[in-house]
């Protein structure tokens, strides 16, 4: 079942639906992003203008209270009515033509003011001396306000709806005597018309949808466009401190402003449906784009995934006819250099492929011939060293104890070089230095008097673990280029010790032979640097095998200075070897020179 639907899943199908995801993915990422970008951008315009629209309207306010203020101070600080208030502080109360006469004094407020219903004079004792008729101020007012006037100290007190008359709007200030070191001595009672407070007139037309309110300190509603709120609610929404409120089910922006002469609080509430009615047009401009890309995005899609598919839809034809013969390169050209770089690199697969099929039929028939090499390879070890056995007894028994020692040298040599105390790779140092002594006598009886050798080296080095037949390629290159080209007798010495950083065992062959020229000395110096091996017979090849063997046993992991190096004069050639290690400090223990 997998495998009819894979048929209908073809890569041109796939590029198709992935561009088309990752398109619409893009286009309602971007969509949101806008369209929540630019709402929360027109509110915070809306809110910016309702809160300057709210600046404007307190300022208007505080202008008409600061001249309500200013005209009342000038009607307390009067001449004529401090002294009358100063005889009423003497127990001169005023005549009724002294209380008349109060009048040109007290009508400035009337007369310079707007919206100033009336405006009365009362004693310390709360004797109404302007206007005329009887009575007294708490009458008027609670003692509350009274005593609060009092306290502010000449200050005027707003105090908010009159209980007697709901238009008005009562304000209460205290007259200081002058002449008596600014001691109370009476009050002015101002009455203001509740329209002046009503300052939807002062805003620009397209504020028409704005409804303003002014609250007392009490949540007394003083002024408002519309009867939208209720004490109640006014103080439920001032105490939720939200910048958006809900009302009658619908949302409102509300701004709020504190009159700083009054205490009194204006709100400002705007419908969030009239400071977002252009957010509709936006999002049906977003949706009508992403419509137009989403098609426009499909036909490029759909001619892209068409010019990607069609040469590997022919590279497959190509590939699919190699299973009626041999692989076969592609002719075809594409005008994409990915497609051609594919074509390229097919061609040169099935280059390399049809060679590794002529190597792996040649590669067979080495192989059954090392299989019977191998067969008789065994049987060789055996009758050698039984062959040699056989001539050491006889030996013995003619008394020819030198030769015999000779003999048992060299099966000790064949069965190490063969079989070896180890049947693995790797044997210890102390193994392979006894090795290269097997063989340094074994070259004794070729070389005589010729050859003085000496093995240095440490007690606890024995126990380092190293490849097999690592030391011998170099004594051997040592004895062959070094003794043999000597007319006199040579010399060669191993000497064991350890580097610098105690962590690298340096194994030191050193000879007194002729050296080697500069030529060969850098030939075999860049064999041993680029793996390389040298053209000419006898020219460093057993000293490249060992850097290669060093290379492929420790791998990449072996430190920097681990490996060969050679320093040749002509006063003989020194080849050091060096390799990790893991042993601690030891005396030395030197072999005694034989010779």
């Amino acid at each position: 079942m997998p495998n009819k639907l894979n048929r209908f899943n073809p890569l041109r199908n796939q590029m198709l639906l992935g561009f088309l995801f990752v398109m619409l993915i893009i286009l309602f990422v971007v969509g949101i992003v806008n369209f929540n970008s630019v709402s929360k951008l027109l509110r915070n315009n809306a809110e910016k203008h309702i809160q300057q629209t709210a600046v404007q309207a307190n300022g208007r306010l505080e202008a008409v209270l600061n001249q309500i203020d200013s005209l009342t101070t000038q009607v307390a600080t009067n001449q004529y009515v401090q002294q009358v208030l100063l005889n009423e502080q003497a127990g001169r109360l005023a005549t009724f033509s002294e209380r008349q006469a109060l009048l040109a004094s007290i009508k400035i407020v009337q007369t310079y003011a707007e919206g100033v219903n009336s405006v009365e004079l009362y004693s310390s004792s709360n004797r109404r001396l302007f206007p005329l008729d009887g009575g007294d101020l708490t009458s008027k007012i609670s003692q509350k306000w009274i005593d609060s006037a009092s306290d502010e100290k000449g200050r005027i007190v707003w105090v908010g709806i009159d209980p007697m008359d709901p238009e008005s709007v009562l304000a209460i200030r205290s007259v200081r005597l002058m002449d008596q070191w600014f001691r109370p001595g009476g009050y002015l009672l101002i009455r203001m018309n509740r329209e002046v407070f009503k300052i939807k007139e002062s805003l620009s037309e397209e504020d028409g949808r704005e409804t303003m309110l002014v609250v007392d300190r009490n949540f007394n509603l003083i002024a408002a466009d519309d009867d939208l709120l209720i004490p109640h609610e006014i103080r439920s929404l001032l105490a939720a401190d939200q910048s958006v409120v809900t009302i009658d089910r619908k949302k409102y922006m509300l701004v709020t402003q504190q009159s700083k002469v009054t205490g009194w609080t204006l709100l400002i509430l705007t419908p969030i449906q009239a400071i977002t009615s252009g957010i509709t047009v936006l999002r049906t401009a977003i949706l009508v784009s992403a419509g137009i890309g989403t098609l426009l995005f499909i036909l490029l899609s759909l001619l892209l995934s068409t010019i990607i598919t069609r040469p590997v839809f022919r590279l497959i034809k190509t590939m699919r006819s190699a299973r009626l013969g041999g692989l076969k390169p592609t002719t075809r050209i594409s005008s994409t250099i990915e497609i051609n770089e594919l074509n390229h690199s097919y061609n040169q697969m099935v280059e390399h492929m049809n060679d590794l099929i002529k190597l792996v039929y040649e590669k067979e028939i080495i192989q059954s011939r090392t299989e019977l090499k191998a067969l008789q390879a065994q049987i060789h070890p055996h009758f050698l060293f039984n062959t040699l056995e056989a001539l050491y007894w006889s030996l013995l028994e003619k008394q020819e104890e030198e030769l015999a020692e000779y003999v048992v040298a060299m099966s000790d040599l064949f069965r190490y070089t063969i079989t070896g105390p180890n049947k693995d790779e790797w044997v210890t140092l102390g193994d392979e230095l006894e090795h290269i002594e097997r063989y340094l006598l074994i070259m004794k009886m070729r070389f005589g008097d010729r050859l003085v050798w000496s093995l240095s080296s440490h007690r606890d080095f024995a126990s380092v673990p190293m490849p097999k037949l690592l030391i011998q390629p170099l004594v051997e290159n040592a004895i062959l280029h070094g003794v043999e080209s000597r007319i006199g007798p040579g010399s060669v010495s191993v000497q064991v010790g350890k580097s610098e950083d105690q962590r690298l065992l340096t194994i030191t062959v050193s000879d007194n032979g002729k050296g080697m020229d500069e030529d060969t000395l850098g030939r075999i110096t860049s064999a041993l640097r680029t793996g390389i091996m040298p053209s000419s017979k006898g020219s460093g090849i057993g000293i490249l095998n060992v850097q290669q063997r060093i290379k492929l046993y420790y791998g990449d992991n072996m430190p920097e200075l681990t490996g060969l190096s050679i320093c040749s004069d002509s006063e003989g050639t020194q080849i050091k070897l060096t390799i990790p290690m893991q042993t601690g400090e030891n005396e030395p223990c030197t072999n005694p020179k034989r010779s």
